[in-house]
C-alpha cells in the first residue's frame, strides 16, 4: 500500500476515533446513505427494460412458458392478463426457442388429434375428429393476422350421396375475436372468407359466414363496399396504380425541389370489363398468280356430240363400228368411207366447257381485351417555394419562374406517360407551404431532439446531480472533516490545559517562524529584482560596484 495512502486512512481512522458516538453513528449513517444512493442510481441506469414476450395466455401455457424459462436461466416477469415479460434484447430470441419446443401451444388443436388415434375407433369417430382438425388448423391460420385475438370455425360438412341431385354444398362460419381497437378492413375479410372456402373441398365463398366479438356480419361488407363490381384484388391494383405514378413522379422531382416539397396526387381510371371477341371476314381473292384452286371440271364435245362414250354401258353399246363400205367411184363432194351416194354432209365443230372452284379468302380472328387498361390519368402536383440563400446568409423562399414551371411540367408529362388523345389532365401548383419556414438551425435540432427526448435527458440530468452532490457535498466534506486535525482540549472553565496551551504556543511558534522566512524571502527576492533594475538603467555603475567587489577580493 502507498505510504500517503496509508497516512490518509491513519488520519481518517484517527480523527474518527476522536469524535463523540453521535457524531460516529452520524457519519456512518451518510456513509452508508451515499453508498446506498450509488448503487441505486447504477442499477437505475444498468436496469435492462423488458417487454412483452406473450400476452393473454392460458393458465397452462402461461406456466409451460415459464417452466422452460427457468430451466433456460431467463429473467421474466408476470402481468395480469396472462402477459410475461422478457429482456428487450432477448425477446425474438427467446421466441425462436420457445417455438422449437412448440410453446405456446394455445387452447386449439389442429392435426394433432390424428397422431393419437386408438385401435378400433369408428369411421363416424374418425370423420369427426378430421373435421375439427381442419376446425383447429384454420382457426390458427386465422388467429396469425395481427388484428385477430382469437378465432372459431364451424363447418357444416354434408354427407356425400350418389345423387347428383340430393348433393348439397358444404358451408362454414367464423366468429372472430379482434383486439382492442382493431378492425378489419374488406379487404383482410375476403382474405379469410377465401382462405376457408379454399381449405375445404366444394365450399363456395358465398357460403362463408365471418362475425366479430360483438356479432357484427363481417362478410357482407364484401359487396356492399363495392357497388361498382369491384373486388379487393381490383382495389388494391388501383391503388397500386396510382401509387406507382406518385412514387415516378416525386422521384423525378426530388432532385430539383427536395424531397419534403413536393406533394403529389394521382387519380386513374381503370377499364376492368373483360372482352373476348371472335370475328369472320371475306377478303376479295387474292392475285390471279396466287389463286388456290379448290376443284376444276371440264366438259369437251365435238359434232354436237360428246367425243367420249355415251350411252349406256354395256354389250351393247361397246361394239365396234362396222366395215366401211364406200363405191369405187363418189361424186364430187362425198367424203370418202361413207356409204352411200345421196349423204348430206354436217359441218364439223366443237364445244369445251371448264368450271374452275378457288378458296376463299376468310380470316377468324379471335380477341380479348386485357384486364385493367387505363382509360383515363389526373394528376395534381404542388410545388413548393424554392429556398434562397441571400447574402447576408439567411434562407427566404421564392416562387419558381415560369420557365422552371414549364420544365418541371414536362418533366411530370414524361414520368407519366401523359397521352392527351386519352383525356388525361395535369396540374401544376407552385405555392408556399403551411408552416413553411426557414430551414432549421442547429439550436432548433437541439431543441426538437431535447424535446423528443425529454424523459431520458431528465433521468441522466437526476442522475447527474444526485452524484455530484454526493461527491461534493457529503463525501468531501466528510473528507475534510475526517482529516482535519482536532481542536485543542479546554478545560471546564474554558481555558487550555497544559498540554494544549504547550501544542498551541508550539504551532504559533512553528507559524512565527515560518511568517519570518517568508518575510527574509520576499526581501531578498526584492532587493534582487532591485539590482536586476539598476543593472538594465545604469549598467556602468553596477560594473564600478562589481570591479570594486574584485579588488577588495584581491587585497
Amino acid at each position: 500500500m502507498p505510504e500517503a495512502l496509508r497516512q490518509l486512512l491513519a488520519a481518517i481512522q484517527q480523527r474518527f476515533n476522536s469524535l463523540q458516538k453521535n457524531q460516529q453513528i452520524a457519519v456512518m449513517i451518510g456513509i452508508a446513505t451515499a453508498i446506498a444512493l450509488v448503487v441505486g442510481a447504477t442499477l437505475w441506469t444498468s436496469s435492462t427494460p423488458h417487454k412483452i414476450l406473450f400476452s393473454n395466455l392460458s393458465d397452462k401455457d402461461g406456466g409451460a412458458i415459464t417452466q422452460a424459462l427457468q430451466q433456460m436461466n431467463i429473467q421474466y416477469k408476470t402481468e395480469a392478463g396472462g402477459v410475461i415479460s422478457v429482456p428487450a434484447e432477448q425477446v425474438y430470441d427467446i421466441r425462436l426457442r420457445l417455438a422449437s419446443q412448440g410453446l405456446p401451444k394455445g387452447g386449439t388443436v389442429g392435426f394433432e388429434l390424428m397422431d393419437n388415434q386408438k385401435l378400433g375407433i369408428s369411421q363416424f369417430t374418425e370423420q369427426v375428429n378430421y373435421q375439427r382438425s381442419v376446425e383447429g388448423e384454420l382457426a390458427k391460420s386465422i388467429e396469425s393476422l395481427a388484428s385477430v385475438e382469437s378465432a372459431r370455425v364451424h363447418l357444416a360438412v354434408p354427407r356425400t350421396t350418389v345423387f347428383l341431385r340430393e348433393q348439397q354444398k358444404p358451408s362454414a362460419s367464423v366468429v372472430l375475436t379482434l383486439h382492442a381497437g382493431r378492425v378489419l378492413d374488406s379487404a383482410q375479410v375476403a382474405g379469410i372468407v377465401h382462405l376457408v372456402s379454399s381449405s375445404v373441398p366444394d365450399l363456395p365463398v358465398k357460403n362463408v359466414t365471418v362475425v366479430d366479438q360483438g356479432g357484427n356480419l363481417l362478410s357482407s361488407s364484401l359487396d356492399a363496399n363495392n357497388p361498382g363490381g369491384l373486388d379487393p384484388r381490383q382495389l388494391n391494383y388501383l391503388r397500386n396504380v396510382e401509387q406507382g405514378y406518385v412514387k415516378r413522379i416525386e422521384a423525378i422531382l426530388q432532385p430539383i425541389a427536395g424531397k419534403e416539397n413536393i406533394k403529389a396526387e394521382v387519380t386513374a381510371s381503370l377499364d376492368f370489363s373483360e372482352i373476348e371477341q371472335t370475328s369472320e371476314s371475306f377478303r376479295p381473292n387474292s392475285p390471279p398468280e396466287k389463286q388456290a384452286i379448290r376443284s376444276q371440271q371440264s366438259l369437251e364435245t365435238l359434232n354436237g356430240e360428246d367425243k367420249n362414250a355415251a350411252g349406256v354401258p354395256g354389250a351393247f353399246s361397246n361394239q365396234p363400228p362396222g366395215n366401211a363400205t364406200a363405191p369405187i367411184t363418189q361424186p364430187p363432194g362425198a367424203r370418202p368411207g361413207v356409204a352411200g351416194t345421196n349423204v348430206a354432209t354436217t359441218p364439223s365443230s366443237s364445244h369445251k366447257e371448264v368450271t374452275t372452284n378457288y378458296e376463299v379468302d376468310k380470316t377468324i380472328q379471335h380477341t380479348r381485351q386485357p384486364v385493367g387498361t387505363i382509360k383515363r390519368l389526373s394528376a395534381a402536383v404542388v410545388v413548393n417555394y424554392k429556398p434562397v440563400v441571400g447574402k447576408d446568409g439567411k434562407t427566404s423562399f421564392k416562387a419558381y419562374t415560369p420557365q422552371e414551371l414549364t420544365q418541371i411540367n414536362n418533366l411530370v408529362k414524361e414520368a407519366m406517360g401523359f397521352n392527351q388523345t386519352r383525356g388525361d389532365s395535369l396540374n401544376v401548383v407552385n405555392a408556399p407551404f403551411a408552416g413553411a419556414s426557414e430551414p432549421a438551425t442547429a439550436i432548433d435540432r437541439l431543441v426538437q431532439e431535447a424535446s423528443a427526448n425529454w424523459q431520458q435527458i431528465f433521468k441522466n440530468v437526476l442522475i447527474t446531480l444526485v452524484v455530484l452532490y454526493l461527491i461534493f457535498g457529503v463525501i468531501r466534506p466528510a473528507i475534510r472533516y475526517m482529516t482535519a486535525a482536532p481542536e485543542p482540549e479546554k478545560s471546564g472553565d474554558g481555558e487550555l490545559t497544559g498540554e494544549a496551551q504547550a501544542e498551541l504556543e508550539a504551532e504559533e511558534a512553528a507559524k512565527a517562524e515560518e511568517d519570518e522566512m517568508a518575510q527574509h524571502l520576499a526581501t531578498y527576492a526584492d532587493n534582487l529584482q532591485a539590482a536586476k533594475d539598476l543593472a538594465k538603467t545604469d549598467p556602468r555603475m553596477v560594473a564600478g560596484v562589481v570591479k570594486a567587489w574584485i579588488a577588495k577580493e584581491d587585497e
